[in-house]
């Protein structure tokens, strides 16, 4: 995360609303070995106390004892090219969105398992309206048991909550909305999103 003052979003609410509304992040612990990294969709509590999620038995996480995790979930970001300015003296940089969520990741018990998969494919299906949501009981007994019995359910219990929306906001109005006009045919990913969000940071 970008340590400028900045670029610190404080406010829970809007990290919390877009880490649910984003659903899917980076999970990342010490293991073993040193540091594991995956990547993961996630059910955010209301509250946003917590998270809910699945990892693979073999995973090597879901194979180290419980402790503390974070979840990085990252939107739209794009390289800002210093002619897009327009003003002289300035560098390359990176515009991004991030929220980290931290805290203690356990095993939940396996019974909350089928409850998790329904509520998760719920989330998301609910989201490509006018489509019938998918549902579990379409699968037939026996897809369905291999596929549960290949997988855990998890929580991530959250202790804070940190985010940073770099987006120009160290730069004059006019001088960050021409780089807002430039970066749509950019270098990035959802680079429409990130000018709309350097439109209004």
């Amino acid at each position: 995360m970008h340590p400028y003052p900045a670029f610190a979003e404080k406010s829970d609410t809007k990290n919390v609303e877009f880490a649910r509304n984003r659903g899917f992040g980076t999970l990342a612990m010490n293991g073993e070995h040193g540091p594991t990294v995956i990547q993961v969709p996630f059910l955010l509590s209301k509250d946003g106390s917590h998270a809910d999620l699945h990892l693979a038995r073999f995973n090597p996480i879901a194979r180290a004892e419980p402790g503390d995790a974070v979840i990085s979930v990252t939107g739209p970001d794009g390289y800002v090219s210093p002619d897009w300015y327009e003003v002289p003296d300035q560098v390359p940089t990176w515009n991004y969105i991030a929220v980290h969520l931290r805290g203690a990741l356990a095993p939940l018990p396996i019974e909350a398992l089928s409850d998790l998969i329904d509520r998760q494919s719920a989330f998301f299906e609910g989201r490509l309206v006018p489509k019938l949501p998918w549902t579990a009981d379409k699968m037939s007994e026996g897809a369905k048991d291999k596929m549960m019995k290949a997988i855990r359910p998890y929580r991530l219990t959250i202790t804070s909550v940190q985010g940073t929306w770099k987006l120009n906001q160290n730069k004059a109005d006019a001088v960050r909305l021409k780089a807002a006009e430039k970066i749509g045919n950019g270098i990035g990913i959802d680079l429409n999103q990130l000018a709309d969000h350097m439109r209004n940071p």
